[in-house]
């Protein structure tokens, strides 16, 4: 199958010999251009480190944030609905929205279908995400449109559209 001497030549040995001579020269050489580009590499990374270094002591250095100018919205702006109402609605007919919801809402000052149509999604998420993880795979974007429905009392309107809708997502 291998055969060692091809030629069948009674002194191939030296032909063996350059071979493995020729292999470890090639291999010194490899070698030797491998740790250079190593020593090149370690250089660079050094520099690089050095860099990233002064960069973060001149973050340090500069001035920090004037946090008085910085202006954080809340969630609720809770004069922009009636709190005074004598009888909140049952927001649980609202597609998407169970008690635990119903009871978020009601916490944030959303206690009718009229300020549930009144909130953003955007708002809605907001309350949402406060909530946690357990509340933040809700989608409410049709939640301010089914009440606006509900508010006007067009309920037929209002189931047809549900019996679209899969878990209060469109």
């Amino acid at each position: 199958m291998f055969e060692l001497n091809p030629l069948l030549h009674e002194n191939a040995w030296w032909q063996h010999l350059i071979m493995f001579v020729g292999a470890g020269i090639l291999g010194y050489i490899i070698g030797y251009r491998s740790g250079e580009s190593k020593t090149f590499l370690q250089e660079q990374l050094s520099n690089l480190q050095s860099q990233l270094e002064s960069c973060k002591a001149s973050l340090v250095k500069s001035t920090p944030i004037n946090t008085s100018t910085i202006s954080i919205p809340t969630i609720v702006n809770t004069s922009t609905y009636n709190t005074a109402v004598e009888k909140p609605d049952d927001l649980k007919k609202i597609e998407g929205i169970g008690p635990k919801i119903e009871e978020l809402l009601n916490q944030n000052g959303i206690l009718t279908f009229m300020q549930l149509s009144q909130a953003s999604t955007y708002l809605l998420k907001q309350i949402l995400q406060e909530a946690g993880p357990r509340f933040q795979m809700h989608d409410p974007s049709t939640w301010s449109r089914q009440a606006e429905l509900a508010s006007a009392g067009k309920w037929q309107e209002l189931k047809d559209w549900q019996d679209i809708l899969n878990k209060g997502k469109e």
